[in-house]
């Protein structure tokens, strides 16, 4: 199993066009046949700070994932404008 830890902050005014995307991304996401896990989160205080929590079956299905065309649409072209990516880090799970 891979797990991703994604962290991003939504600019200015633009928090909840930013949740609207996380949440409809972690629906297409959870029907990816290698994904285990895809959990969308928003820091109780800093309203504009989200952390995506996101386990995959192996390395491939990870990759799959950033082939999907709803990856490309709302992760490559409607986040940027809007959010900056802060940190993205891999975990391999303990046993």
């Amino acid at each position: 199993m891979v797990v991703l830890v994604v962290t991003w902050m939504a600019l200015k005014d633009h928090e909840d066009e930013v949740a609207s995307i996380f949440s409809k991304l972690a629906g297409e996401a959870r029907k990816e046949p290698g994904c285990v896990m895809f959990v969308p989160q928003r820091h109780k205080t800093n309203r504009g700070r989200f952390l995506i929590y996101e386990q995959y079956r192996d390395e491939a299905a990870l990759e799959a994932h950033r082939a999907t065309p709803h990856f490309k649409d709302y992760v490559m072209k409607r986040l940027p404008p809007i959010a900056v990516r802060v940190e993205g880090e891999l975990y391999d799970p303990l046993p």
